[in-house]
């Protein structure tokens, strides 16, 4: 199956780099050098992710996936020349499903990139035509990715969806931040648990009552997260 990617990064050659780097992969790519023009070819084609490079001219990487978030839940790859944490954390809390720091290994890339097409991918078909999970306050449904709260109905971004499934399908039991990451990441833990850290507290933004209260996923301090089996 080939997939279709869009590389939004002002460094030409480093598009044209990638494009050629992933053919092998039956990866298509489309790119473009600004945050606009990005947003232009995203509400023409359909694209299974996006790379975004955090510094452009105009409008930022963290602009471009601010407005990219208002209507879409498409995975999105961060490419950052910012070797520093924080820049990570804000991406990830932006709404950012992984990053890569410059310079990196085009195979690592190529790796990231089908980890998370293929994770999204999956997540997606999972329980086509089921039943939605239902808890108090909050239910779950597999075929739209979406959850319904007070605040009414929407879609959750890929990393946000797979992990509050899989916390939810394990109600109850402890989760390590290990099997968490390698369940939602798709690959080996590398102690990093920011990545963790930031789509809970997105999550929490998003489906808890309220701010200060742990209904849901709830932290298991030194150990990991449980979802709440009470509710």
């Amino acid at each position: 199956m080939d997939y279709n990617i869009l590389v939004i990064d002002d460094d030409k050659e480093l598009c044209a780099l990638i494009k050629q780097s992933v053919v092998k992969e039956k990866i298509n790519v489309d790119y473009c050098y600004s945050g606009t023009d990005g947003l232009a070819l995203l509400e023409k084609n359909n694209y299974q992710l996006i790379l975004l490079d955090v510094m452009m001219p105009g409008m930022d990487g963290f602009q471009t996936m601010e407005k990219i978030r208002v209507t879409s839940s498409i995975p999105i790859l961060m490419l950052t020349s910012k070797n520093d944490s924080m820049s990570k954390v804000q991406g990830l809390r932006s709404g950012a499903d992984d990053y890569l720091t410059k310079p990196f290994d085009m195979e690592e890339l190529i790796a990231r990139i089908i980890s998370l097409i293929r994770r999204y991918t999956r997540f997606n078909s999972t329980g086509s035509h089921s039943q939605p999970l239902s808890y108090k306050g909050l239910t779950i449904d597999f075929d739209s990715r979406s959850v319904t709260t007070q605040n009414g109905t929407f879609e959750l971004p890929p990393k946000e969806f797979n992990l509050l499934l899989f916390c939810a399908k394990n109600q109850g039991r402890i989760l390590t931040k290990q099997q968490i990451y390698e369940e939602v990441w798709g690959e080996p833990y590398v102690y990093d648990d920011s990545n963790i850290m930031a789509i809970i507290s997105r999550l929490r933004k998003k489906i808890e009552p309220d701010s200060g209260t742990q209904l849901y996923i709830q932290t298991v301090k030194g150990i990991g997260y449980r979802f709440n089996k009470e509710v």
